[in-house]
């Protein structure tokens, strides 16, 4: 398995240097040359992308005591096992990983307790290959998710190691989706699978956007269970509550502290409990909802803030 895993590292690792580098050159080039982008874009911020390369580096440590502290757990649960898959049957393993990957990333936003780890991703008002590697560190509650999503598959047989490769293909399949420079795939990809335009309309607040497709390589999932939304108009990107901090541990923690709070100012226990287990949005005084009218303009809290127009362009099919 660490062959295995080694291998995946020493190939994406670079892949993901080039790939940031030959997006930012692009974004680059277009500004020396004064050239408008083909479809309309939020576009990079050097600050921004330190603060998400920040959290990479620091995470990569971090990672390793999150690991160990789960695997113990995750050990015992697929020793317990009556039986153990072949390894010959990795695809119809990876089919039902992403599947249960699904509804982990589904509760990760309809969760409070989970989306607290999970809102470090989303907190970039900008899409890029560096938003990829902007993922949260040392939450308790990313274990609890782990345990609760993954355990069952353990008991029900399949190999740890190939669990853990599984999830690692899930997640380097990603990366390169977090982009605004492609457009639209052909349709039949568009159909079956996860594609930047699915991904775009992931990390939107704008109201036709938010809390959708959430399929990790398949954008089926989304499809068969009412999550599908397809990109229309330009994309406002980050939380609908905007941090106002490049700090990489301010950011990590930006989100826990508003969780912390909420709890501690709740007027009853149940208050509490549904803090931790209502959808973020949840609050023990009603508010309103926000009108069309009233969605978030497409600004960026980068180098130099995006231009809120055309933030309801559509979109143009990419030739």
């Amino acid at each position: 398995m660490s062959d295995l895993l080694d291998n995946l590292s020493l190939w994406t690792l670079p892949a993901f240097a080039v790939l940031i580098a030959v997006e930012f050159l692009a974004y680059w080039i277009e500004k020396r040359r004064e050239q408008p982008p083909r479809r309309p874009m939020v576009g990079v911020s050097g600050k921004d992308a330190v603060t998400s390369l920040s959290m990479s580096g620091i995470g990569a440590f971090t990672d390793v005591i999150s690991k160990l502290v789960q695997l113990p757990v995750l050990v015992l649960a697929a020793a317990m096992a009556p039986v153990q898959w072949s390894a010959a049957w990795w695809l119809p393993a990876l089919i039902l990983v992403d599947f249960v990957y699904y509804w982990e990333h589904r509760a990760h936003h309809r969760i409070r307790m989970f989306w607290i780890g999970h809102s470090v991703h989303h907190s970039s008002q900008h899409f890029n290959q560096t938003t990829a590697l902007r993922l949260g560190w040392l939450m308790p509650t990313d274990i609890v998710s782990s345990f609760l999503f993954y355990v069952p598959l353990l008991l029900a047989g399949l190999p740890l190691w190939l669990l853990f490769l599984l999830q690692a293909v899930i997640l380097t399949y990603q990366f390169p989706i977090h982009t605004e420079r492609v457009g639209r795939l052909p349709r039949w990809i568009e159909f079956v699978f996860n594609t930047p335009s699915h991904h775009r309309v992931h990390h939107g607040v704008n109201n036709p956007y938010l809390d959708k497709n959430y399929g990790g390589i398949f954008i089926i999932w989304d499809r068969m269970f009412g999550t599908y939304a397809e990109e229309t108009e330009q994309v406002a990107y980050g939380l609908t509550k905007q941090i106002t901090t490049y700090n990489p541990v301010k950011v990590n923690y930006w989100e826990l502290a508003r969780a912390a709070r909420d709890v501690w100012n709740a007027k009853t226990w149940r208050a509490r409990v549904n803090y931790l287990l209502k959808p973020p949005g949840w609050s023990e005084t009603p508010t309103a909802t926000n009108t069309p009218e009233e969605q978030l303009p497409v600004t960026g809290h980068g180098d130099t803030p995006a231009s809120a127009a055309g933030a309801t362009a559509t979109i143009q099919k990419a030739s």
